[in-house]
């Protein structure tokens, strides 16, 4: 049976394996299934999902941000008026927040609940479940993990101007101002 992933957007992908030009193995995920296509994931590797939907075979190596950071980062985003605009990921030693590209729900709902016999509320649902589909999302901010002992974050617009200090404490301070001009006074 051949190993299958359905990411967000609903598109399935096989894992595939071909070579290299040196002929070496190598692991891949397509939206069609190859010619003998292997029927578990490697050792030592895991399926990857990136917040754009692009799914790949990594290889599974230990994290070195911690579980309850990336909640605090979670956690602070949730509380932004428009936390559904923004996705986090953790990428070996950073945790980066993505920003929503294109208009969001609330200029969408705008335009078309005019034009619309449906209540607005459905209108902004479909719209809603459309946009979390189809959506695509850009760095914007990222903390760095510069110190695994003290546990010290450096904090960097994605113009790579940054501060450092600890997670808790960037978090609090950057995140809120994320959507707002004040964040690109920062640093």
């Amino acid at each position: 049976m051949p190993v299958t992933y359905t990411n967000r957007k609903g598109h399935t992908y096989f894992l595939c394996q071909g070579s290299t030009k040196a002929g070496k193995l190598r692991y891949y995920f397509g939206r069609e299934p190859k010619m003998g296509p292997p029927d578990q994931i490697p050792e030592g590797y895991k399926i990857s999902e990136s917040v754009n939907g692009v799914v790949s075979l990594v290889k599974d190596r230990p994290q070195l941000i911690m579980p309850q950071e990336l909640a605090g980062v979670e956690a602070v985003l949730a509380r932004h008026p428009k936390s559904h605009d923004y996705r986090v990921a953790v990428k070996k030693n950073h945790i980066v927040i993505y920003e929503r590209l294109g208009p969001d729900i609330d200029t969408l709902s705008a335009i078309f609940g005019e034009f619309s016999p449906l209540p607005s509320a459905i209108v902004r649902n479909c719209l809603q479940e459309q946009l979390d589909t189809m959506a695509r999302f850009s760095p914007i901010l990222r903390f760095i993990l510069v110190d695994p002992e003290e546990r010290k974050f450096y904090a960097e617009r994605w113009s790579y101007i940054g501060e450092s200090g600890k997670l808790e404490k960037l978090a609090r301070q950057l995140i809120p101002k994320l959507g707002t001009e004040d964040f690109f006074e920062l640093f």
